[in-house]
C-alpha cells in the first residue's frame, strides 16, 4: 500500500475544483487517484467538514449518522428512483441499491463519509448493512444519484463531485425536482479513461422530456417535470414508479371486481328463467 508521501499518478492538483477552507488538512504530497480504491480507502487522509459535529472519543468507530430531515419533492425524488431500481434488481444477489447510508472511505476516519441520496454497486452481496466501509467492500460506489435541494446542491456540486472523483465511482447523477437550484435540472457525470468526470451528453425526446443514457445501469434516465423517469431500452418502457404499481394494481381489482359483478348478474338472471 502506498503511503501519503508517495505521489502516483499524472501529477493532477490533489483535489479538484474545491475550495481550500472546505478541505483543510490535505498534503501537497497527497497522492493521485489511486488504481485501488481500497488502498485509497486506508491511506488517505480525512476531508473534515466545517459544519461536521465534533468527534465522539468512544462509542460506535462508524456510527450512522442522520443528516436531517428532506423536502418532499427531495424524499419522492430519492424514494422512486431507489423503489425503482430495487425492484430491478430485486433478482440479483450481487447488486446493492440503498439511500441514505454513511459511507466510510478512510479506514478510522470517522468523519471520513458521504452520504448520497442513492446509490447503487454491482458486485456487493445484498445484505444488512448499517453503514459502508470502503475498506471492506473495496469501492464506493458504480452509481450515485444526488437530489438537489437549497442545503445540499454547492456540496453536492464541489465537495462530493471531488470525492466521488477521487473514489472511482463511474457514474454521477444529479437531479433537481423543483428546478430551483440546477440548470438543466438533469446532469450527469462519468469517468473517463484518465479518471476524471465528463459531461454525459443529454438530448430532449419527442415528447421534449430531457435526459441521457447512463452506462451503469443500462438505462435512460428522463427529467419529466418534478419527476426523473428510468427507462428501459431493451424492453422500450419505462419503469414504473410506486404510484404508478398502486395505480395499476388498484385498475387491476377495479377490473376484477367489475369481472366477477358480470359474472354474478349473468348467474341471476339464468337463476330467474329456471
Amino acid at each position: 500500500m502506498a503511503s501519503a508521501s508517495q505521489p502516483r499518478g499524472t501529477g493532477k492538483p490533489p483535489w479538484p475544483a474545491a475550495p481550500p477552507s472546505r478541505v483543510p488538512g490535505f498534503p501537497s504530497d497527497e497522492p493521485d487517484f489511486p488504481p485501488d480504491p481500497k488502498d485509497y480507502a486506508l491511506s488517505t487522509p480525512p476531508v473534515r467538514w466545517p459544519d461536521d459535529p465534533p468527534p465522539d472519543p468512544g462509542g460506535d468507530p462508524y456510527p450512522d449518522i442522520w443528516t436531517g430531515p428532506v423536502t418532499p419533492e427531495h424524499l419522492d425524488a430519492m424514494t422512486d428512483a431507489r423503489l425503482m431500481l430495487k425492484a430491478r434488481y430485486a433478482h440479483r444477489a450481487d447488486v446493492y441499491v440503498t439511500s441514505e447510508m454513511p459511507m466510510y472511505y478512510w479506514e478510522g476516519g470517522k468523519k471520513c463519509w458521504v452520504k448520497p441520496d442513492l446509490f447503487v454497486a454491482f458486485g456487493a452481496r445484498e445484505r444488512k448493512r448499517r453503514v459502508w466501509l470502503v475498506q471492506e467492500e473495496g469501492k464506493l460506489a458504480d452509481f450515485i444519484l444526488e437530489v438537489a435541494s437549497e442545503s445540499t446542491h454547492e456540496r453536492d456540486r464541489r465537495e462530493k463531485r471531488a470525492i466521488y472523483e477521487r473514489l472511482g465511482v463511474a457514474e454521477y447523477w444529479r437531479f433537481d425536482p423543483t428546478g430551483d437550484y440546477l440548470n438543466p435540472v438533469l446532469q450527469g457525470l462519468r469517468l473517463n479513461p484518465a479518471g476524471t468526470y465528463e459531461s454525459i451528453p443529454l438530448s430532449h425526446t419527442a415528447a421534449g422530456l430531457l435526459g441521457g443514457a447512463s452506462q451503469a445501469l443500462g438505462l435512460c434516465l428522463y427529467a419529466d417535470a418534478g419527476d426523473l423517469r428510468l427507462f428501459d431500452p431493451a424492453t422500450g418502457k419505462y419503469l414504473l414508479t410506486t404510484r404508478e404499481e398502486r395505480e395499476g394494481r388498484l385498475e387491476e381489482r377495479r377490473r376484477r371486481l367489475e369481472a366477477e359483478a358480470e359474472v354474478e348478474e349473468l348467474r341471476r338472471q339464468l337463476a330467474r328463467r329456471r
